[in-house]
């Protein structure tokens, strides 16, 4: 409702209905806002999300299919260094990741934004589908190999389309995490109208005065109705993908 009503309707209580004039202007501003544009942040963070997505899922997918099905020296260690890799909170690595890619040119370079997310993505998702792949059926796979399939052939044909619900359930919360996340985006991206992404443009927007909650909750409206839809549209592999990932650890 504060999205769609003026300025002072809003500091009157948007609960309130005495007067109701709706209007667009609100989203209007927010998308060409001068310092905090959101239909430029959009565009970016669509830039970051949708490789940040993808790139670990496919390397996650790769890596838990070799834990599940080959034996090579060292394997336990290095799965269990892989799972202890999951509980470096963002903050304590923030430091050395930023001196990283200020010295390599990947600060304020979305390609340094996107190897960030998907290496602290990779962890979770090799252990949640090498989960997975641990309940599949290894007679089919025979089967194909008999036939003369390779290892690749077989990942790619058979493998991957029996996945496809936890596929769809990291998308879905890899997606998210990405397009909310704030910590990153704000110290690895310069904070200028044409770099900014969403969660990073809102606060932007607050302005040095009396905010405009107005466009504000268009902003908000704006940023959660992507992620929003892509739920929706996975939404029906995603409670099963889950539970799949989670039977056999």
């Amino acid at each position: 409702m504060a999205s769609i009503r003026p300025q002072q309707e809003i500091l009157n209580g948007w609960w309130n209905f005495s007067s109701f004039h709706p209007t667009i202007e609100g989203y209007i501003g927010s998308w060409f806002h001068p310092t905090a544009p959101m239909g430029r942040a959009l565009f970016n963070s669509l830039i970051v999300t949708i490789p940040a997505t993808f790139l670990p899922i496919f390397v996650a997918a790769l890596a838990a299919y070799s834990f599940a099905r080959f034996t090579f020296p060292t394997k336990n260690i290095l799965f269990l260094v892989i799972v202890l890799l999951q509980t470096i909170p963002q903050q304590m690595a923030i430091i050395p990741i930023f001196f990283i890619a200020l010295n390599t040119g990947l600060w304020n370079n979305y390609i340094g934004l996107i190897l960030v997310h998907t290496a602290f993505a990779l962890p979770w998702q090799i252990l949640f589908l090498r989960n997975f792949f641990s309940v599949l059926p290894v007679e089919v796979e025979e089967a194909a190999r008999i036939d003369g399939a390779g290892y690749l052939k077989i990942f790619f044909r058979i493998v991957l389309p029996l996945t496809l619900p936890a596929l769809a359930s990291l998308t879905a919360l890899q997606f998210v995490w990405v397009w909310n996340d704030f910590f990153f985006a704000a110290v690895l991206i310069a904070p200028t109208p044409e770099t900014r992404l969403a969660p990073t443009a809102i606060p932007a927007q607050l302005g040095r005065l009396e905010p405009n909650w107005a466009i504000l909750s268009a902003s908000s409206i704006m940023t959660m109705m992507i992620p929003i839809a892509v739920y929706f549209a996975l939404q029906r592999y995603y409670v099963r993908g889950i539970v799949a990932g989670a039977v056999k650890g």
